[in-house]
């Protein structure tokens, strides 16, 4: 039995599969007001016909001023509920399950206004020096992300997770080469956490679902968080009831990173030993067997497929031909779907 179709379940929620789609920025919000757009539809809804197991959703932002580009999906107030409660009842429909990432882009928000962070520290040299967030907005910040998870459990999603990662305002906080506080959230690595650990603290508040929180877990810098940093985090994160860590890299500072099939499989690999914690794998892996290696070989739970999806929105299929195995597609499409499997017996004979 091939580990890639097994079921995997996260508290009382169960996904057919472990092929997670992997939250990747659209910009597709056309009227610049956050709202889903039919664009969306269509994206999410044929990876759902696809059987993907679980569907997250690009970086949806908490707050106007946290979004990576005027063009982002919002989740910072009620009338966004509708457009993205119809899109889950559509990815639902095809026996997918919904995830949304909630985020703040910190100092790499790309809009109109002001930009805020930790420190007032650019991304890179020319680009605009964020304000530094007083005590006040980081609390006003902390439940926007509070408000975010209701609203997400409103529109009846799944899972949720935090965006972490990529050099956003959490990772922003995180890493010593962004945060350069002085006060109860800078310095050493628990008060760098503090942001992650009050947001985590009133989203539990509103939300028993599966929460997962995407961290970079390399930061390609000798100055930034050491992978038993990360590891220290991904305890924390565990102890707070956080599910599943989402284990990508880089994007904090500039960077040249080697980038290879699998290149973050590692990381995974060492936080879900060491921390004891579930993790998902992301980064060039297009390869069925490739899958189902890293799966069989407890180096993560989930694999998460970015780049190969936007390719082929029936990546799975595809998957279980390589892998031997039949798959149950759309009704509309059995035909087509059972004269692919066929195949199977010429390239994996018995």
């Amino acid at each position: 039995m091939t580990k890639l179709f097994t079921p995997f379940s996260i508290k009382d929620v169960v996904f057919k599969n472990r092929i997670v789609m992997s939250p990747m920025c659209m910009f597709s919000s056309f009227n610049r007001d956050g709202h889903v757009s039919k664009f969306h539809h269509m994206h999410y809804v044929s990876r759902a016909m696809g059987q993907v197991g679980l569907i997250m959703l690009e970086s949806t932002a908490v707050h106007p001023q946290g979004r990576i580009s005027m063009k982002d999906l919002g989740i910072w107030y009620e009338h966004h509920i509708e457009g993205l409660s119809e899109l889950v009842q559509e990815i639902h429909r095809y026996g997918s399950k919904a995830g949304i990432q909630i985020s703040h882009a910190g100092r790499k928000a790309d809009i109109e206004g002001e930009i805020y962070a930790p420190s007032p520290l650019p991304y890179k040299q020319g680009q605009r020096v964020p304000n530094e967030l007083s005590l006040s907005q980081i609390q006003e910040i902390i439940h926007q992300f509070k408000e975010a998870a209701r609203r997400a459990k409103v529109a009846e999603f799944d899972v949720i997770e935090l965006h972490g990662a990529h050099g956003y305002l959490i990772n922003e906080f995180l890493s010593p080469l962004s945060n350069h506080r002085n006060d109860q959230y800078g310095g050493i690595i628990e008060n760098r956490y503090r942001f992650l650990e009050e947001i985590i603290d009133v989203i539990n508040e509103v939300w028993d679902g599966p929460l997962l929180v995407r961290l970079s877990v390399n930061e390609y810098h000798p100055e930034g968080n050491s992978l038993d940093d990360i590891v220290y985090f991904s305890k924390r994160l565990k102890e707070q009831g956080v599910d599943l860590i989402d284990c990508s890299s880089g994007a904090i500072v500039p960077a040249r990173i080697d980038v290879f099939p699998g290149y973050q499989v590692p990381l995974a690999e060492k936080i879900r030993q060491d921390a004891g914690i579930a993790t998902g794998a992301v980064g060039l892996i297009t390869n069925a067997h490739h899958a189902e290696e890293i799966l069989k070989n407890n180096r993560a739970d989930l694999i998460f497929i970015a780049r190969e999806l936007l390719r082929n929105p029936y990546w799975p299929l595809k998957a279980a031909i390589e892998l031997g195995i039949e798959l149950t597609g759309p009704g509309q499409y059995s035909k087509a779907w059972e004269e692919a499997f066929p195949v199977i017996e010429k390239w994996y004979p018995n």
